[in-house]
């Protein structure tokens, strides 16, 4: 090989290796994650789905797991459905109330359990202009 073929060669080489430390790299990471959480999911786990629904794991049968969303109000879903596990803050646990996701309270997305922050002040909408 001559040094001009492997100056052609070499822009093509690092793209490769760019490629694999910023994009494959990283998404096998977060795989190995999921995977890794959607097998460690116990009964009595609070979570939400990644369509954003919170329930609790009732059980767990073999790729499916069995959430109580309200209740007495059990579905099965695929435990790839599962985004995330949610963790207790301080707050819930002295409280004794549901769990919470820590991140999302951080933001200012819920308050408390999983209640919606109620972004509508009153007060700005009975003094508008007419």
């Amino acid at each position: 090989m001559d040094s001009a073929t492997l100056m052609n060669i070499l822009p093509l080489v690092l793209l490769v290796v760019v490629f694999y430390f910023l994009l494959i790299r990283p998404q096998r990471k977060r795989q190995q994650e999921a995977a890794q959480m959607q097998n460690s999911l116990a009964p009595g786990a609070r979570v939400m789905t990644t369509t954003g629904l919170f329930a609790t794991v009732v059980a767990v049968d073999n790729e499916d797991v069995i959430l109580e969303v309200a209740p007495g109000i059990e579905t099965r879903w695929v435990k790839a459905a599962i985004g995330r596990v949610l963790t207790p803050t301080v707050d819930d646990k002295v409280a004794g109330t549901a769990v919470s996701d820590t991140t999302a309270s951080e933001a200012g997305e819920t308050k408390g359990s999983d209640e919606p922050v109620d972004r509508n002040n009153d007060e700005d909408t009975n003094s508008k202009k007419s």
